[in-house]
């Protein structure tokens, strides 16, 4: 059995898609290949995403923030952005089944503290892990 192909694009390539991306390997089983990717990689996998997947027993700290365009012509099954401005800027990618956008708070960009930023990017983690799991659900019945 051919496995399933999924993008998840997002514009650093540092919290939100990476994070999606853990989610994804580890409920997706061996029936997905997964890969995460940024319109403007920012170089680097943010603090608070690799502090509150930790927290899930998620290690990020050997991830690396991507660019997309290594991609770019690649068929996938499913191309997910998750941020707005990856969805303006999102490459067509030939042979997509299906393109989904669902928008996600950017925890780095909160105002505040320190610890609101933490507090967001927790809240954030965990409505990334449901949506994973209602996606993976989806297309496991398509």
């Amino acid at each position: 059995m051919d496995k399933k192909r999924v993008i998840i694009l997002c514009t650093g390539n540092s919290c939100r898609s990476q994070m999606a991306e853990a989610f994804w390997q580890k409920l997706g089983g061996d029936r997905w290949e997964v890969v995460s990717a940024g319109t403007k990689p920012s170089g680097s996998v943010s603090k608070l995403a690799t502090a509150v997947m930790a927290e899930k027993g998620i290690d990020l700290s050997g991830q690396q923030s991507k660019s997309v365009d290594p991609y770019v012509g690649q068929r996938f099954d499913l191309v997910i952005t998750v941020c707005g401005d990856a969805e303006q800027e999102c490459p067509t990618f030939p042979g997509g089944r299906k393109h989904i956008h669902h928008g996600f708070d950017d925890p780095p960009k909160t105002p505040g503290t320190d610890e609101d930023r933490l507090r967001v990017c927790r809240r954030v983690r965990d409505e990334i892990e449901a949506k994973v799991k209602e996606w993976i659900a989806l297309e496991g019945r398509s």
